[in-house]
């Protein structure tokens, strides 16, 4: 008998239920603090994992108590969020997306891993999956953005770095991929709302980055607060039981988020405790989070023959297979055992600050503002995000202090040590307060440039922090415009730094800045990774992960839509168009500028005719004919027409990148399998159908800068 089989027989219903439960230590605060009894409860073996307790001497003398205490010696769990860093924090997902870039995905969930690890640590719910075509939602901020190809790409990369190469090893975490499925598409944007869309686009958009982390062995699965066609998704039976466990063969842990199960009854589905336990339990849900659902509602589900106790086994049984691979049986003191030196934190930080400067998105530069020339000796930067350290973090922060965050303004201090640089904040990132405009603009003159700082407060972004306007908050406007208006009147040259955790309503200011940067949320290096490319030491290879709507009213707007039998015409009144602005976004899916200068040549595919099992070769030519050296990316789309159901115009299927030198010619090619050129069909099953596909390749997804060709698919 195998070790976990003798526990369970050893075990009784109340041990049993407390393998199933995970209670908060208040260390951080993730929701409301529901439960409180966690020391007692740990030592009597009825709660046997635990979140939100920081510190590897808190999380051993936790563990000592399950594990010298309690009957069985179980050891505990313990979990964090830990979604982009620990203690030092790397840009957040969306920012991270912006890379375009697996490996440096990987890099930095392996370090955060560490990290936390080295905290004692053993799981952390993240990476976040949800395709989000919908900036108005705040979560947007900790996903891969609007590509179900990125999302499936970042899926595999952050599984790897978290849980390394064997997952009982001291420094590798359990992933927990969350939040499935379709979290991102909720009503209005409208976060906890309800989420109803057809199958195609489940199948299509929201399930694939699931499907990619269980291929790439991700530990456990969170299922999302919402309901999706009125199930809620920790009862769902069809997509846990169904599609996660059945058809894909996920045998892993699933886990609920905070409170979910019991607010089973807040969504209509449930009239107790008890049936919102069973609802969750035969739908596959192994770990009831925060909500005492499981220790105080599968007692009586049980005694009304809701559940029965072979079903209670089988989630105990995965659970402890997972305490069991993580290694906690064998050594339950193993993270956190010994102290990261300071070589380490450093060469981490090293880390961020890159990672951060090439999450940097440099939307315009018309006047060629940017980089600063040696000649910008008195720099004028105003705005409430230039020394604000708390926001360089982003939303969710981990066990990060407010302080020690990179500034810009500590940032330029340390790139431009000979310039003087003058700041203000102006206004307040919030309120109606404007008695700091004036001072402000005043610091503009004489100035060489000025550098608005600008954006949301972290908390703007992230869980319940929906947004219905997505302009600037407070009276962060009226300060820009007052500063752009004195700088255009003296020939200042004027660079927007934008942070936020989506992206905003700002065409006014892409219209009136010389160079408008997205700096997102960067983390503990924000500051130099902005100085390092306002001043050029890098330059900006960032790309939009998400499409950046010119006006509220075009949300969603995503780069993948499906045609339409009246395509826009501005000749033709009855076609599908707004009357007040024009369909396409103000910064595609996949925008991003560099100080060099790009040009695409010489689309070439083969072969010209594919067949089931083959493999498409696409490669295509790129200078930099610019005066600086530069990083560019080329994306691969595909568009297939005629088939038997209606494909979106533009599906993304591959992306590279190039550095060259200023004159210097190269190239990028792409491999295919003719697999990767199929659709689910018109019964949702993949399909490869013959006939016509047409492969375009460029900077963005802004089809008049792509490239085509057409190739023919053949049975």
């Amino acid at each position: 008998m195998s070790r976990i089989d003798a526990l369970i027989e050893d075990m009784t219903l109340a041990e049993k239920l407390g393998q199933l439960t995970m209670t908060a230590a208040g260390h951080t605060v993730t929701g409301p603090v529901i439960a409180g009894d966690s020391v007692d409860a740990i030592q009597a073996g009825t709660v046997g994992n635990l979140l939100n307790l920081i510190g590897a001497d808190h999380v051993h003398a936790m563990q000592r108590l399950a594990v010298e205490r309690s009957r069985l010696h179980i050891p505990v769990l313990f979990a964090l969020d830990v979604t982009h860093g620990h203690r030092t924090l790397f840009p957040v997902s969306l920012a991270e997306a912006s890379l375009f870039d697996p490996q440096a995905w990987a890099l930095t969930a392996r370090e955060a891993a560490r990290e936390a690890a080295a905290d004692g640590i053993a799981m952390t719910f993240a990476p976040m999956l949800d395709v989000a075509r919908d900036p108005r939602w705040g979560r947007s901020v900790e996903g891969p953005g609007e590509s179900p190809w990125v999302g499936a790409r970042m899926a595999e990369a952050k599984v790897r770095g978290i849980q390394g190469d064997a997952l009982g090893a001291a420094d590798s975490l359990a992933a927990v991929a969350k939040h499935y499925c379709a979290y991102g598409a909720v009503t209005a944007g409208r976060e906890y709302a309800s989420v109803d869309l057809s199958e195609r686009t489940l199948r299509e958009v929201h399930l694939p980055p699931f499907e990619a982390a269980v291929r790439a062995g991700v530990a456990a699965i969170m299922p999302a607060f919402t309901a999706l066609g009125g199930i809620p998704m920790t009862a769902h039976q069809g997509l846990i039981a169904g599609w996660l466990r059945k058809r894909l063969g996920f045998e892993g842990v699933v886990v609920s988020d905070y409170n979910a199960i019991a607010e089973l009854i807040e969504h209509g589905v449930a009239a107790d405790a008890a049936e919102a336990a069973a609802l969750a339990l035969r739908a596959g849900v192994d770990i009831d989070m925060m909500a005492g659902c499981y220790r105080n509602g599968l007692p009586v589900a049980l005694s009304r023959g809701l559940v029965s106790l072979a079903e209670i086994d089988r989630a105990v049984h995965r659970v402890l297979t997972l305490k069991e691979r993580l290694g906690l049986f064998d050594d339950p003191y193993r993270r956190g055992s010994s102290p990261e030196s300071v070589a380490t934190l450093a060469r981490r930080r090293q880390i961020a600050r890159e990672v951060a400067a090439r999450a940097i998105v440099m939307l315009t530069n018309g006047a060629r503002a940017l980089p600063l020339g040696a000649a910008a000796r008195t720099l004028a930067l105003i705005g409430p995000l230039a020394d604000a350290s708390a926001e360089m973090r982003g939303p969710w922060w981990a066990a990060a202090g407010p302080e020690g965050h990179v500034t810009v303004l500590e940032g330029l201090r340390a790139a431009l040590p000979g310039s003087e640089i003058r700041h203000a904040p102006g206004v307040a990132i919030e309120g109606g307060e404007r008695g700091g405009i004036a001072p402000a603009v005043e610091l503009c003159e004489g100035a060489d440039a000025v550098i608005l700082c600008l954006g949301e407060a972290a908390v703007m972004s992230g869980e319940a922090a929906s947004r219905a306007h997505l302009d600037l908050p407070g009276e962060q406007r009226a300060l820009a415009e007052a500063v752009l208006q004195r700088a255009h009147a003296r020939g200042t040259p004027s660079i927007g730094v934008l942070f936020s955790g989506r992206p905003l309503v700002v065409p006014w200011l892409a219209e009136r800045a010389d160079a408008l940067l997205a700096a997102w949320f960067l983390g503990s290096e924000a500051g130099h990774a902005v100085a390092d490319v306002l001043t050029g030491r890098i330059s900006p290879s960032g790309r939009t992960a998400v499409s950046w709507p010119r006006a509220t009213g075009q949300i969603p707007i995503f780069h993948g839509e499906r045609p339409t039998g009246r395509p826009a015409d501005p000749a033709n009144h009855y076609t599908s168009k707004y009357l007040d602005v024009p369909n396409e976004p103000l910064f595609p899916f996949g925008h991003g500028l560099t100080y060099g200068s790009f040009t695409l040549s010489a689309l070439s595919v083969s072969p010209q005719t594919l067949r089931p099992g083959g493999v498409l070769a696409v490669r295509v030519e790129v200078a930099n004919e610019g005066d600086r050296a530069a990083e560019e990316t080329v994306f691969l789309f595909i568009h297939a027409q005629p088939a038997s159901v209606s494909r979106p115009t533009l599906e993304l299927k591959g992306v590279a990148k190039v550095r060259l030198q200023p004159g210097e010619r190269g190239a990028v090619g792409f491999e295919l399998p003719a697999e990767g050129l199929g659709c689910l069909g018109a019964d949702l099953e993949p399909v490869l159908e013959p006939g016509e596909v047409e492969i375009l390749v460029g900077p963005c997804a802004e089809r008049r800068r792509l490239l085509r060709a057409s190739i023919r698919v053949a049975q």
